[in-house]
């Protein structure tokens, strides 16, 4: 056992944990669904195919963009949102590296 309880955690793993704060919610978790590889999708698309209102999906997309899950970019009057595979590709390899080679 390790003796010491860490009071902050590691760089590398407040990242990871916003991500899975991020997809802790069930809705965030369908949003994420709805993208098909390599789609960009604005809020009124992504409203469109939920149950909740758009101010709801806007406020779940910005934590989603916030924790690096979904990237965004602003064209005219929409936002388009994508997901960050590479990112939370890095983010679950960091956790497996650690269930490989710590726990």
């Amino acid at each position: 056992m390790k003796t010491e309880y860490l009071k902050n955690l590691p760089e590398a793993w407040q990242t990871i944990a916003k991500v899975f704060t991020a997809l802790g919610d069930p809705h965030r978790q369908r949003i994420l669904l709805i993208f098909e590889p390599g789609e960009r999708l604005n809020v009124s698309q992504i409203a469109e195919t939920s149950t909740l209102s758009r101010p709801a999906v806007s406020h779940h997309l910005k934590i989603l963009r916030e924790a690096g899950v979904l990237g965004s970019c602003k064209e005219g009057k929409e936002v388009f949102f994508w997901v960050e595979k590479a990112f939370l590709q890095d983010s679950l390899e960091k956790v497996l590296h650690y269930i490989n080679t710590e726990a």
